[in-house]
This record gives structure tokens, sequence and C-alpha cells, in this order.
């Protein structure tokens, strides 16, 4: 990074002097020696004695020129042809010599060091963590995100209601006709997750029975059974109600990648709006400055063009930079606000309700850029590999198309189920013969085979070229992780360099502003020049602004690139 050298007559205005003009809303907004990487205002201006002009130097960091000097296009004869005897000018005398008394300020940039600022203030800066901790707690997309997983778990528990106990009953009854019977039942079955079921059941027949239906009769105190059944070939292994158990189970936990995505969706937003809000924070008070530059250089151009000293057309142009400036005030402002109000939407309190950020809550400038390790990049890929959830939802992707692979394949097999059953009347006999009394026990097996087996074999074809799309699938997701890291890495590098270079070159527009100024006050040089200066200046000094916000975007993007963000404890 490239120390700041010294200041010019465009950051001599910088903020200091809206202090003295203002009643002192610097203060109130936070202005405060910078960072040395920061690109912004320095330190409060303190009360010095007058210096002598010196010849110009090549260490700028000696120039003694302050923020009052803005009246020192009037030149010096300002002061020597003042007459302190006269009312008027001896409101004005203080503001005079109180811009003459003032020490510069330096725009602190990347490298150089920090101004003291010798008057403590308040922290009431917004910090980026302020911002992401809303989005956790109050971000509305977020708690939508979030209430997938209770339809996740409700679609495993509708799954897993395949396996509930059922209870059946129910009874006929014949008053009329030749055979008039009465038949009651009650019974319950339970799947089981191995496979089969079991099931039991109470059932009583009273009455004249057909010949034909003797099985319905039973004895005085009812029949009492109990069976069990299971598949000895087609779903034994897994079945329908099991594998739409897997599935929802994966489904739910497929559920956390997505959330994970979510967040780290939603910080990067929200850290995009923040550093555009401090961006334009920081072209606003550029704007601002420049406009406090002319509405100070007016008071001195208008007693050097009553002395004759200049022409009055250089007035009228200062007050027509004045209205330019003002015009471009107004912009930066919007600009200012729009950025606020976008930041809004994600800075919110407990209860959800969006916060506008004021002016007062812009911090003081960028935080330090910290040099970029291209070493790193290998470890922060492996990184980003294990941590991104793009390749963990591809996983529970691939774990349920195992599962339908698994239930092709089941109905590859021929279905050979076996049961077994037992029965037992209990009470008085119903007839004579005593048929209902003895212990009765039934055993079965039942075969089925599908010769052509067409329907297996399809799915088992389609679900195999699934798992191999997802393959290729996977392996592009992993390319693209890395190709991610490489993007921001490259992106975060070159933002560094050029704020080196964009620091540098805010160093010469310094210089040549200062030159020019020392120019107009010996009469070499005019308005039109200076102000081109002075924009030059500001240009260059909006060219740091965007390069640290160029900077602490690509740093957002790295954060993304390496999921960091995306376990977010969150307490909802």
């Amino acid at each position: 990074m490239l120390p700041l050298a010294g200041a010019s007559c465009f950051h001599r205005f910088f903020f200091s002097t809206r202090r003295q003009h203002l009643g002192g809303r610097g203060k109130e907004r936070g202005w405060r020696g910078r960072h040395p990487s920061r690109v912004g205002i320095g330190a409060p201006p303190a009360k010095a004695l007058p210096q002598k002009e010196s010849p110009p130097s090549s260490d700028i960091t000696l120039v003694t020129l302050t923020s009052g000097d803005a009246s020192s296009l009037a030149g010096p004869q300002v002061l020597l042809h003042e007459e302190p005897e006269k009312a008027e000018p001896e409101e004005e005398e203080p503001v005079v010599e109180e811009l003459f008394l003032e020490t510069p300020e330096i725009i602190a940039l990347p490298g150089s060091k920090p101004a003291p600022d010798p008057v403590p203030e308040p922290h009431t800066s917004l910090p980026l963590q302020e911002v992401v901790d809303s989005v956790v707690a109050s971000y509305p997309l977020l708690e939508a995100a979030l209430l997938s997983r209770s339809v996740a778990a409700g679609e495993l528990l509708s799954a897993q209601g395949a396996f509930d106990l059922k209870l059946q009953g129910g009874g006929t009854s014949g008053p009329l006709g030749f055979y008039r019977t009465n038949r009651f039942g009650t019974g319950a079955s339970q799947p089981l997750f191995s496979g089969g079921e079991i099931f039991g059941g109470y059932k009583i027949g009273r009455g004249n029975f057909q010949p034909w239906f003797g099985e319905r009769e039973s004895n005085d105190g009812g029949e009492f059974s109990v069976g069990v059944a299971v598949p000895l070939g087609q779903n034994r292994r897994i079945d329908q109600r099991r594998a739409a158990t897997f599935r929802a189970l994966f489904g739910r936990d497929a559920v956390e990648p997505e959330i994970q995505t979510k967040i780290i969706a939603f910080i990067w937003e929200a850290s995009h709006a923040y550093w555009q809000w401090v961006a334009a924070g920081g072209n606003h008070r550029i704007a601002l400055s420049l406009l406090e530059i002319a509405q100070q250089r007016n008071d001195g151009l208008s007693k050097r063009v009553d002395m004759g000293d200049l022409p009055r057309i250089e007035l009228i142009d200062n007050e027509r930079l004045i209205v330019s400036r003002q015009a471009a005030l107004i912009g930066a402002q919007r600009k200012l606000q729009q950025s606020a109000i976008k930041l809004s939407l994600f800075l919110r309190t407990a209860d959800g309700r969006p916060i506008v950020p004021v002016e007062a809550q812009l911090p003081a400038d960028f935080p330090e850029a910290l040099s970029v390790d291209s070493e790193q990049l290998e470890g922060d890929i492996e990184i980003a590999l294990a941590n991104r959830p793009e390749l963990v939802s591809l996983e529970f992707l691939r774990r349920q198309l195992d599962v339908d692979l698994s239930q092709a394949h089941n109905l590859y097999l021929p279905s050979v189920d076996a049961g077994l059953f037992v029965s037992q009347d209990v009470g008085g006999a119903s007839s004579s013969l005593r048929d209902k009394s003895p212990f009765e026990l039934e055993a079965s097996l039942q075969v089925s085979v599908p010769l052509q087996r067409r329907k297996a074999r399809g799915k088992i074809q389609a679900i195999e070229g699934k798992l191999r799309q997802l393959s290729v699938k996977t392996g592009f997701t992993q390319d693209k992780i890395t190709t991610d890291v490489q993007q921001v890495y490259a992106a975060r590098l070159a933002a560094y360099r050029r704020i080196a270079k964009a620091s540098k070159s805010l160093e010469l527009a310094q210089t040549m502003e200062q030159a020019e100024r020392r120019k107009f006050d010996l009469g070499d040089s005019n308005l039109l020049l200076v102000n081109l200066r002075e924009l030059a200046t500001a240009d260059a000094a909006k060219t740091v602004l965007q390069a640290m916000l160029d900077y602490f975007q690509a740093q957002t993007d790295y954060r993304a690139a390496l999921a960091l963000d995306g376990n977010q404890e969150i307490a909802r």
C-alpha cells in the first residue's frame, strides 16, 4: 500500500470547514481519524499559529496550507487591507482569522498513518456484523426457508404412517329370511418395517347359517385368531412403504443444505447492500466537501473583486460552481438515501420491522484492505468443496435415487409370500359335532412371477440413467466451485492492487491541485483551472472509494464462495 505523503487544498476542506460553518455537524456525524488504509477525512482541526509561506518541497507532508486557505484565493492582501475599526469587518474577522489558524486535514489513504483524534467520540457507526446478525435473527425470507423443515418433517411423518397400527371392526345381521344370522368382529394389523405384517382379531357368529358358510359360525364365546404374513422374495429387503419412508428421510435431511444455501445468499446480498451504503456515504461526503470549498471561497473572491484585484466574472463563475455542486450534492444524497432504504430490507428489529440507517450511523470509512495471499488458494478450494451446500444437496439426491434403484430391483424378484394363521373358539359348542372347538392352524404360500419383467427393467434403466446424470452434474459442480474460488481470488487481488494505484493517483492529483492554487494566488492561473484541479482530485478520491468498494464486495464474494457464513446459529 502507498502512504499518503501530504494533503492538497481539496483535502484541506474535505470536512474540516464544515465543522466551523455548519455548527459542528461533522462531529455529530462521527467524522474522526481514519484507518491507515481508508479513504476519508483526517483528525479534527486544531488551532495553531499562522505559518510562513515556504517554497514547494518534494516532501508533501510538510505542506501547511489550511482549510482556511480557501479564502487565500483573495491573496494575503485580504489581511493587509482589512480595517479593524469598521463594525462589519469586525464581525467577519474571527471567521477569517479562524480559517487561517486551522491546521491541515489529510485524507488517510491505504498505507498512511491515522491522524490523531484529540476528542474521543462515542462509537455510533453501524458495523457489518450487526446487519448479518439482523439477517439471521429476523429476515422474513429466512423465516420462510426455515419453515421448510416443518414441511419436510410432515412429509416424513406421513410416510411413516404406512406402518401405523390399524384397528377395524364391523358386523352383519340378517333378521329376516330362512337363515337368520348375526355376525360381529374386530381385529388389528401391524405392518412390520422388516416386511410383512402381523394381525389378530376376535369374532362371534350366532344363528342358523347356510351349510356352505359354516365357518362363519362360532362357539358361544366367540373365536380368537392371530397370524403373520412374511415376504420371502419381492418386498423382503425393501417395499413401497419402506422406500417412501427412506426418500422422505433423505428429503428431510436435504432441507438443511437448502437452508444453508439461503443463509449464504441472504448474507451475501446484505453485505453487498451494506458496502454500497458505505460507498454512497463516501461519495456524499466528497460532494459536500466540494460544495463547501466553493462556498468558503466566495467571500474571498468577493473582497478581491471589490478591491479590483479580480474581474467580477471570476465571482460569477464561482457562484456557478456553487449551484452546480449543490445539484451534485442532491444527487449524492439521493443515492445515499436509496442505498440506506435498500439496506433496511436486511436491517430489522427483533419483530422484523425494517430499520432505515441514518447518516450518523455511517462508518468513518472502509476498514483496512488486507493483502491477498495467493498461496492459500489451494487450501481454500478444499474448504469450499467441503463446505458448499450444493454438493451436500446432490449427495442426498443420490441417496434418494439409490432407494429408487433398490425398489426397482425389488420389482425384478418373484413374489413369494408365506403365512401362518391360528385360531381358537371358546365357550359352549355351537353344535353337537363340536367342530368349532379344536385349536386350528393354517399355513400358506403364495407365488407370483412376472415373466417379462418389463416394468422392473424399465425402472432400473431409467434410474441408472439419472444416477449417471447426477454423477456428471456433481463433477461439474465441483469444477464450478473451484472456478468460483479462483475468480474471487483474482477479483480480490485486482481490487487490492487497484487501491494502491488509485491512492498514488490521488496523491498526484492533490499535488497538482495545490500547485494550481498557488499559481492562482500569484495571478498566473484562473478559477477555471483551479476548478478542474479540484474536480480531478475529487474524481481520484472517488476512484479510491470505488476500488475499496470493489475489494470488500470481492471479499463478500470470497466468503460466499467458501460458504463461511453458512453455519450461522439460528435461534428460531
